[in-house]
């Protein structure tokens, strides 16, 4: 049998939730610095939530059942918080959409995300896109890169585990400090207000336990599967913390 390092999962895990970024979100600029950067890892979410969804449910015409009725309705019901979730005014909205709307109340710079997804319309691979980005730091790059490579490459497992471990189970407690940061700073806004506590609500109590479901059951009992979904996690936590190194050394370079 594998034997597999929860302890040292856990390790990397912590080290990203002590990153010093959240003490450093302190004005309302360093807001607009680290949104910039960020909205990156929003948009891409959507990516490996639909690799999950095109792999476990069937969205092909004309229309087949899904091999696992379970795992469809575990990815469902998230696609359907995450693509069209209530938007605190009356009406629905992606996440994604929500955070640009953030971003356009805090007078973030959306042009970043705008021009790499406009580039990604015009058919271009999402490598040459990002290199055509002018203003991406080289830790924003290598996150998307990490992650897209994996939604469109990664064994189906693989990439449920970077959705769990990457995602659904750590938002809540990595935008926790965030909130209460921001609280104190006074450099928060309604919309980045709503966005980040709506994902800690879903997540923490649907989202994350459905995407942890999902994991273990599409593991199984397979301890190389196990290892090595873990070993996704670690990239993750890995590269979520160098992401966060590159927003941090923005700001302190802009002297914000």
């Amino acid at each position: 049998m594998t034997n597999i390092d929860f302890e040292q999962l856990e390790a990397y895990r912590n080290k990203l939730l002590t990153h010093p970024i959240y003490q450093e979100i302190s004005t309302p600029e360093r807001v607009k610095v680290f949104m910039k950067h960020h909205v990156f890892a929003v948009w891409d979410f959507m990516s490996l939530l639909k690799r999950l969804q095109k792999s476990v449910t069937n969205v092909d015409v004309p229309w087949f059942p899904a091999q696992n009725s379970n795992f469809a309705r575990f990815i469902n019901e998230i696609v359907l918080g995450e693509e069209s979730d209530i938007d605190g005014k009356g009406g629905y909205s992606s996440h994604f959409g929500l955070y640009l709307e953030a971003m356009e109340e805090c007078g973030a710079d959306v042009q970043l995300i705008q021009t790499f997804i406009a580039h990604l319309q015009e058919g271009l691979h999402y490598t040459e896109a990002l290199e055509k980005t002018d203003g991406l730091n080289q830790q924003t790059k290598d996150f998307i890169n990490f992650n897209l490579d994996l939604a469109l490459n990664g064994e189906i497992y693989e990439v449920a585990a970077a959705f769990f471990y990457g995602r659904e189970g750590l938002i809540p407690e990595m935008f926790q400090p965030l909130i209460d940061s921001l609280k104190e700073s006074g450099a928060s806004s309604e919309r980045l207000n709503f966005y980040l506590n709506r994902h800690i609500e879903v997540d923490e109590d649907h989202h994350g336990p459905l995407a942890e479901k999902l994991l273990i059951e599409l593991c199984g009992n397979d301890q190389e599967k196990l290892k090595r979904s873990m070993e996704i996690g670690e990239k993750c936590f890995e590269s979520r913390a160098k992401l966060w190194d590159g927003i941090l050394d923005e700001m302190k370079a802009s002297n914000l």
